[in-house]
């Protein structure tokens, strides 16, 4: 696993409380049928806590038997390698490593896992799949490989590769991934005429919509949303600590209320983003509220959604999770920026050439220009359907 701060080391993160390095007990137990598939689940134990670095799980099997387990748990933390064996100690010598992403060979925040391995007498290693970190990317299977060490690569790679996927994109573009998320009627309204939104979906989707924002770093939507809703854009699940993510509202005139709801809670933070020029007094407001003020460009009178990106990425952000309104969602669809789509549609119509429709702005003015999704799929929630899809 690369080590892995990718565009920039100097990343700041939320601390996370600290845990055992071996997190398995030490006991041998059998192997399971299909061991990456068990590093594949321990992988997902992150549960989205451990970025900016990529979820991965390691198992190591020994004569039939798993002498070693272990994930990755927090930027910073012991690698899911290390973990694995630590926990398996001498049984490591001979065995067989598993491991969902390339180990490193670099020096990051923590020591190169290549150098772990071979101290440890791994005799073969199976890798899901190479890391896509540029400063990995082969290096690692190629270390192991020339120091005597037997390397298999691709068991469940489209799984593994799908775990990363955040990380893969910020890692090699410097940009979070970026999921466009909309609630709307059947008829692709986001609201009434008379501007009524609450509540299109029902409990279900909206309990969707909330995990997804557990597994965001950022959540974004524009002042409209702002102004007509006054949403709080935290998660608000029934686990224990839901992860919270950093609220960002684009806002080129600042018009967000120093009292609005999302700027209520300090230990959340948030940011307001806005173009050069904008009001003096109205950003003192807001930074004295708690919000932290962000300028982007604005070539066309609107802030410059990718320069935004750019900025998050910046801050160690892999994810974002775009709410809207229309004029954002719409932005965002101009400008590139929809790497995935989570529709909710829920089965009313409302009708209205003043309803508001789910993707404002410009839009795209060619059909063969137009953002096609790839692996479409369908699911039930409740009464409602969710529409995912990827570009």
């Amino acid at each position: 696993m690369g080590g892995r701060a990718g565009p920039t080391d100097a990343v700041s993160l939320p601390r996370r409380r600290r845990s055992p390095m071996i997190d398995t007990l030490p006991a041998a137990r059998p192997v399971p049928l299909d061991p990456m598939a068990e590093a594949l689940r321990l992988a997902r134990l992150a549960d989205h806590r451990q970025g900016p670095n990529p979820m991965v799980g390691a198992v190591v099997v020994a004569d039939g038997r798993v002498v070693g387990a272990g994930h990755h748990q927090r930027a910073g933390g012991p690698h899911a390698e290390e973990r694995a064996l630590a926990a398996a100690g001498e049984r490591a010598r001979g065995a067989t490593l598993h491991v969902t992403l390339e180990p490193c060979a670099h020096t990051g925040r923590t020591g190169p896992c290549v150098a772990r391995i071979l101290a440890a007498g791994i005799a073969r290693v199976e890798v899901a799949t190479l890391d896509p970190n540029p400063l990995v990317d082969g290096r690692g299977v190629q270390a192991l490989r020339a120091a005597g060490v037997a390397v298999a690569v691709g068991a469940h790679a489209e799984e593994a590769r799908e775990l990363i996927r955040p990380f893969a994109v910020w890692v090699t573009t410097g940009l979070p991934l970026v999921t466009w998320k909309v609630a709307m009627t059947l008829d692709g309204k986001l609201a009434t005429a008379a501007g009524e939104s609450r509540w299109i979906s029902g409990p279900e989707s909206r309990r969707r919509a909330h995990r997804l924002r557990h597994e965001h770093d950022a959540v974004l939507v524009g002042s409209g949303t702002v102004l007509a809703d006054d949403p709080e854009l935290t998660t608000r699940l029934d686990v224990a600590d839901p992860r919270q993510p950093l609220r960002v509202v684009v806002d080129g005139r600042l018009r967000t209320p120093p009292g609005a709801r999302v700027l209520r809670r300090a230990e959340h933070p948030t940011l307001v983003v806005t173009r050069p020029g904008a009001p003096a007094a109205r950003r003192a407001a807001l930074e004295a509220a708690g919000a932290e003020l962000v300028e982007v460009s604005a070539p066309d009178g609107r802030c410059d959604l990718r320069e935004l990106a750019g900025r998050l990425g910046e801050r160690g952000c892999t994810s974002l999770l775009v709410e809207g309104g229309s004029a954002v969602l719409g932005s965002c669809l101009t400008q590139g920026l929809v790497d995935r789509v989570v529709v909710f549609v829920a089965p009313i119509l409302v009708g209205g050439r003043d309803a508001p429709d789910a993707i404002g702005g410009v839009g795209i003015p060619r059909l063969a220009d137009a953002l096609r999704l790839r692996r479409l799929r369908a699911e039930p929630l409740g009464d409602d359907l969710c529409l995912t899809g990827e570009r």
